[in-house]
């Protein structure tokens, strides 16, 4: 059975679906006049630095894009792959801006829709993060339907064809790292310098609007958190799509039913629309104690349908290769999507502030900054085992069940979702921006508490994302690296898988290269922090010098000198991260295959261990913070919360910029050392 047809339709359902969504957000009450100054300041920013970005990014695209051009269509690469890759990086950026757009406009009248009950602001604020998943789904799944038919001819799924569309993956890759780098350089240099110079220095509450830095705080959440964590699990969707048809054509290229294996792949992704959309319906909570219980419903209801729905298309509609059985594909993507779930109540327990991780941080903090960060740092590393075994455990069950292949439909499964999972992620940070409006715009003090309630399940909800992007990011990976075995044995024409001898130097050269190249890519993306935030301390201590009126409320601080500091700052400390995806596996590639396939190798075990330290231990460190200002261990003001700070700050690159790009920088390497393969053999 040809799916190609209903994938695009269902493609085209979640479009729909997000644009009826964006229409009843933009029909809500907005507020008064002041909330929506103060929301224009944030939407005008927002756009702002994606404009300015997405500038930068067009000339990088446009100059890899004639490179592709003028290479040999012969080798997998020319003219079509060079248009796959445009077509990848602009709907990667339309999906993250449509997602920005909406989130910035959302925030106001989930502020506003709090005045009414909690039930109206969370249906606000979900509905605002669906946009943003239905549209990444969406555009995702239509560009790879699209470029497979005109590619095709709807018949011809040769693994040629699919090397071409595998460019739509690249361009994806390429928009999500700059995206995720530099969309987190700025908004954790505002973030850190709003805290040091309003909470620790000045002792002014958080989101106060006499401190200059908090409008690009609220920019930043925007830019890093929704466009930014779009494009990065835009990315995993389509990579890991993309990969499983790929790695199908290959293995199977002589079998009359390798047409199933591509076209499974593309099912599940179009089912799974479905499945999360019918997940949204069941997100409702009537009081602040039912908050996380109602997001997670939805996404139970959401895999529960996926699960009902991989027996059908295994069992079903499709036939497979000798050696491959309906249910052994059938457990190999429910191993992917429990493992998926798994993740996300494992990256919880570590980060929630009901739990023994974050509330022996909160505790070490009543000694100082020092105990505080000791133990965030320990959390975090604690926190790599289970996920890892987890990963482990998943790669197992999917090889038993199907071998390479299963592996490969295993990250689709847990990506299947992603219509809700993206849904409950990106909420998080449209309620952090509603708490911050109703701060700066002075409202009553419950509708403060409903709002900080919703962004403390928010917070949760963004450490449970960063889980799942990673996890998802591990086993695409693995699913492109497969391919990238296939691809390379294709080319040297022997019919074997490239295998990689760790006996041999070439192969360990490429290890220790591999290995390095995530810690290098964290310290330039911490450093870009440091520089972009030191100069925002400094231009918030300035302004509290220098402009009169300012602590007293009468005159308004230059929120505008802050953006355009943070926008600046993360434009050019970006270019150094993201040339480093590309350029390593190129010039490895040069030297070596087997040294390429070991650096990939060695990325993926380091970089996946990297980003869940990274981002639990700034998730814990966060949420100590907020622990105590609810008032335990003497509350805002105290010396604990002070400490926590502190911790908090450090956290802050960890969990949102370094941290979860590494997920970009592994899957990146991967794409472009399958793309530019023939190159090197």
């Amino acid at each position: 059975m040809n799916f190609l047809p209903i994938a695009g339709v269902l493609s085209l359902v979640a479009i729909v679906f997000a644009l009826v969504l964006y229409a009843k957000i933009m029909r809500q009450d907005a507020g008064t006049a002041r909330m929506q100054a103060i929301s224009k300041l944030v939407q005008d920013g927002a756009a702002a630095f994606l404009k300015a970005e997405y500038t930068y990014l067009a000339v990088f695209v446009v100059l890899v894009a004639i490179a592709i051009g003028l290479s040999s269509e012969e080798q997998g690469l020319g003219a079509r792959t060079a248009m796959s890759f445009v077509a990848g990086a602009a709907a990667s950026a339309i999906a993250g801006y449509f997602g920005m757009h909406t989130a910035t406009r959302a925030a106001v009248r989930t502020t506003q829709a709090a005045t009414k009950g909690l039930q109206d602001a969370l249906r606000v604020a979900f509905d605002s993060g669906t946009v943003m998943g239905m549209s990444v789904v969406g555009l995702a799944l239509l560009g790879i339907v699209g470029f497979t038919w005109a590619y095709s001819g709807g018949t011809d799924f040769s693994s040629k064809v699919l090397e071409q569309v595998l460019g739509f993956s690249f361009g994806a890759s390429s928009i999500a790292l700059f995206a995720r780098v530099g969309g987190g350089i700025f908004t954790k240099a505002a973030d850190v310098g709003a805290d040091l110079v309003g909470k620790v220095e000045a002792g002014i509450p958080e989101d106060d609007p006499r401190n200059p830095a908090t409008i690009a705080d609220n920019v930043g959440d925007n830019v890093g958190d929704v466009a930014g964590m779009g494009a990065d699990l835009f990315e995993s969707y389509v990579g890991s799509i993309i990969a499983a048809m790929t790695l199908g054509a290959f293995l199977y290229k002589d079998d009359p039913n390798m047409v199933g294996l591509i076209m499974l792949p593309l099912g599940i992704a179009g089912l799974g629309i479905v499945a999360s959309i019918v997940g949204t319906f069941f997100v409702k909570a009537k009081d602040e104690h039912g908050l996380h219980t109602a997001l997670f419903r939805g996404l139970l209801i959401a895999s529960i349908l996926l699960v009902g729905a991989a027996w059908w298309l295994t069992n079903g509609p499709l036939a497979f290769p000798v050696g491959l059985t309906g249910m052994g594909l059938f457990w190999a993507i429910v191993s992917g999507l429990a493992v998926g779930v798994a993740i996300g109540k494992v990256t919880e327990y570590y980060t929630s502030t009901e739990t023994r991780p974050v509330k022996n941080i909160a505790q070490q903090s009543n000694t100082g900054a020092a105990t505080n960060i000791i133990h965030g740092l320990a959390t975090g590393m604690e926190s790599v085992a289970i996920p890892v075994l987890l990963i482990i455990g998943g790669i197992l069950v999917a090889y038993q069940m199907a071998g390479v292949y299963g592996v490969a439909i295993a990250a689709v499964g847990m990506l299947s979702t992603l219509g809700i999972s993206l849904g409950i992620d990106a909420y998080g940070p449209v309620a952090d921006n509603a708490g911050g409006l109703a701060e700066m715009a002075e409202m009553p003090k419950e509708i403060r508490q409903r709002t900080d309630a919703l962004d403390a399940v928010g917070n949760t909800t963004a450490a449970i994302g960063k889980g799942f992007a990673i996890g998802s990011a591990a086993l695409t990976a693995l699913a492109l690296f497969n391919a990238f075995c296939a691809r390379a044995g294709d080319l040297l024409g022997d019919g074997v898988d490239l295998v990689l001898n760790i006996n041999t130097t070439p192969v360990i050269v490429g290890l220790l290269l591999g290995g390095i190249l995530p810690f290098v890519f964290s310290a330039w993306t911490m450093r870009a922090v440091g520089n972009a935030a030191n100069k925002m301390v400094e231009e918030v201590r300035r302004q509290f010098r220098e402009i009169p009126g300012i602590m007293e409320g009468k005159t308004p601080p230059d929120a505008a000198r802050c953006v355009a500091i943070s926008t600046a700052g993360s434009l050019k400390q970006m270019i150094l991260p993201g040339m480093l995806a590309v350029i390593a596996p190129i010039a490895v590639g040069f030297y070596s295959a087997e040294a390429l396939g070991g650096l990939l190798a060695g990325a993926l075990v380091t970089g996946v261990m990297m980003a869940i330290f990274m981002a639990n231990a700034g998730g814990a460190w966060d949420n100590a913070k907020k622990l105590i200002e609810k008032g335990s261990h003497g509350g805002k003001g105290s010396p604990a919360h002070k400490a926590a700070v502190v911790g908090d700050t450090v956290g802050d690159p960890f969990k949102d910029t370094s941290g979860p790009s590494i997920n970009i920088l592994i899957k990146l390497m991967t794409v472009v050392a399958l793309v530019f393969l023939p190159w090197f053999i």
